[in-house]
């Protein structure tokens, strides 16, 4: 064969690789990012969200589209981004908290939902017929367990010995389970409760100081995006209104607050990226058991005890993950 005929033979087969080699190429990855807190703060979430993907090793996670949407913390929002997000061929949706995964449900039956929501019971709620094997489109990372608050409650008791009335941080769009279950906590320890709701971080000012006059010793602060969207803004308010204060996340002590325990988000953002990849290379949602966190985190802050007048006892101490001097 003569090199110029070999040629004209390459050339021509190669004009037909480009169809055949996308046709064998997956697609790209399109994944919604739901979420009512605040849109300053995606930018850390999403970067632990890509590790969990697996964007440092799989081409399709490094590649793939992540389409944001923030409410910032305007909940009457989600619905419409949900929508928003299923009309631009998200092949599944990643939704924080019980408004966002509502919302998410509500637009689409079909395309797949990932939840990290640390307020909900997904069974009860009717988004999963069990925890085990969800049946619908929703699974994700649930925090639910009965032993929570209790925990939390105790351990603000913990640092502040004797405690006689505990002020509840509640934010009611995160769902009422929380609340009964530190209120049955509360009873068994004997403690006295007292609920303050808020909706927006206008509200936190003026219920930190109703808190304050009415005779509270302690604030623990229930799970919400809300919540954890300003740390800093609720420990400044704890210590300027001389109340020691636990949340339920970790960087609230980091930020100025006495204690913080419950999930490390970094993790559970990656962790729910696992499940999310998992669907987008195949398993179906519905086969895909409901996580729960794998890491609980406690980080206790010397500095602020001594600027409320505490020292925080030894039990605590020795338990913290991490101490802040």
């Amino acid at each position: 064969m003569r090199r110029r005929d070999f040629i004209q033979i390459v050339a021509g087969t190669a004009a037909g690789w480009p169809s055949a080699v996308r046709a064998q190429q997956p697609a790209k990855w399109r994944i919604g990012f739901l979420h009512p807190g605040l849109s300053t703060t995606m930018a850390l979430r999403i970067a632990s969200f890509r590790e969990g993907l697996g964007s440092g090793s799989l081409r399709e996670a490094a590649d793939a589209d992540i389409v944001v949407r923030a409410a910032n913390e305007q909940p009457d929002k989600l619905p419409a981004m949900a929508v928003e997000l299923v009309k631009q061929g998200v092949q599944a949706i990643f939704a924080l908290a019980p408004a966002a995964v509502s919302a998410a449900r509500e637009a689409t039956s079909s395309v797949p939902i990932i939840a990290m929501d640390l307020e909900s019971d997904p069974v009860a709620n009717g988004w999963a017929a069990s925890l085990a094997h969800p049946g619908g489109n929703v699974t994700g990372i649930f925090l639910d367990l009965p032993g929570f608050s209790a925990k939390t409650l105790q351990l603000l008791r913990e640092t502040v010995p004797g405690i006689p009335k505990v002020a509840v941080l509640w934010h009611p769009a995160s769902g009422s389970l929380q609340l009964e279950s530190v209120r049955t906590a509360a009873s068994a320890l004997n403690v006295m409760l007292e609920v303050f709701e808020v909706s927006r971080p206008a509200d936190f000012d003026g219920v930190f100081q109703a808190m304050a006059k009415s005779q509270a010793t302690g604030v623990l602060m229930l799970s919400s995006p809300l919540f954890a969207d300003n740390p800093r803004l609720l420990a400044d308010l704890a210590l300027r209104n001389r109340l020691p204060a636990i949340n339920t996340f970790p960087d609230f002590a980091q930020n100025g607050g006495l204690i913080g325990y419950g999930p490390d988000l970094e993790s559970l953002l990656k962790q729910a990226a696992v499940l999310t990849r998992k669907v987008l290379q195949g398993a179906s949602v519905g086969d895909l058991p409901i996580e729960r966190p794998t890491r609980f985190k406690l980080v206790a802050n010397l500095k602020t005890a001594s600027a409320l007048g505490l020292t925080l006892p030894t039990s605590i101490l020795l338990s913290a993950d991490e101490v802040i001097e």
